[in-house]
Parts: C-alpha cells; sequence; structure tokens
C-alpha cells in the first residue's frame, strides 16, 4: 500500500491488480479492470479517496497480499484511510468491474464473484455503497477524481460515464 499525496499538479497514480492506494485532492487514481472489481472509497469533506483493485473473492486464509482478496481488501483500504487521519464515518463507496471476459456461463464465474463478495464487505463494513457499474463481458478503465469523489468509467467504443 502506498500513499500518494500530490503537489499543486494534478497527477494520475494506476493501482495495479491486487493493490491498494490512497491520495489526497487534486490527483486521481486509475485501474483497467476485467473481472477485477475496482473499490473506490472517498470521503467527500477530506477529498481524500482509496482505491482496491480486487482480483479474487476470497482470501481463504492467505494474509500474504490483502489487497488481492475483497474479504480483505476492504477493510485493509479502510485501515490504510485510518491511517491517513480519514475517520470511517463519512465515507462512500463506488465500484466498478466484475466483467465476464470469458463470455461463458459455467460455475467459475469470477466477476460476478467479485462483485458479490466486494458487496458483503462493505456491507459487513459498513460502508455505503452509493453507485456501481458492474458486470457484463466488457473490461473498463475507472479513474477516481479525490477532488470530487466522482469515479469515470471508460468502455472502449462507449461512452464515458460518471458515477
Amino acid at each position: 500500500m502506498r500513499c500518494f499525496a500530490p503537489n499543486e499538479e494534478i497527477q494520475i497514480a494506476s493501482v495495479g491488480i491486487g493493490q491498494i492506494l490512497v491520495a489526497h485532492k487534486p490527483a486521481r487514481l486509475s485501474a483497467v479492470l476485467g473481472s477485477c472489481v475496482g473499490v473506490a472509497v472517498y470521503h467527500p469533506r477530506l477529498g481524500v479517496g482509496g482505491l482496491a483493485h480486487v482480483a479474487l473473492p476470497q482470501s481463504n486464509g492467505r494474509s500474504d497480499n490483502p489487497a488481492k482478496f475483497a474479504d480483505t481488501a476492504v477493510p485493509a483500504l479502510l485501515e490504510e484511510l485510518q491511517n491517513q487521519g480519514v475517520p470511517p464515518a463519512g465515507l462512500v463507496a463506488k465500484i466498478a468491474g466484475g466483467a465476464c471476459m470469458f463470455q461463458t456461463r459455467g460455475p467459475l464465474q469470477i466477476g460476478e464473484a467479485n462483485i458479490q463478495a466486494v458487496r458483503a464487505a462493505l456491507a459487513q463494513a459498513n460502508i455505503r455503497l452509493v453507485r456501481e457499474h458492474v458486470g457484463g463481458t466488457t473490461g473498463r478503465r475507472i479513474t477516481l477524481d479525490c477532488t470530487d469523489g466522482s469515479l469515470r468509467v471508460e468502455i472502449a467504443g462507449r461512452h464515458v460515464e460518471i458515477l
């Protein structure tokens, strides 16, 4: 986990698979998602946000990389925000991703499992999920703007949505 606190210029930091990044306004945090889910948590009054790039739903006791799993990434993201002086009260969440990248139906639907696990982890942490852009069969690029908490969702060949 890293903390990104920019100077006067707007900076964009990329959050890779199994990573968590926290930033202060006016920074932006970005991730490219397929079946992974991006969990953006933001404190509107403080202008501080965090982004977790969740790859799998359950850690099953593994602790080597808590950011990789929905059940451990959400608590780790909240802990990192708290380490930056951000109280849990007032936090809101937006999620995106969880696509079915292989367009087949079957028992192993990682995207859908990630979506459900992230929703459950946010509910367990009492973090209000205010918007989501999930599912489908196409990957996304997301960008969290720490100035206003907006989450920009881009899908190739489609219009941009702002959550």
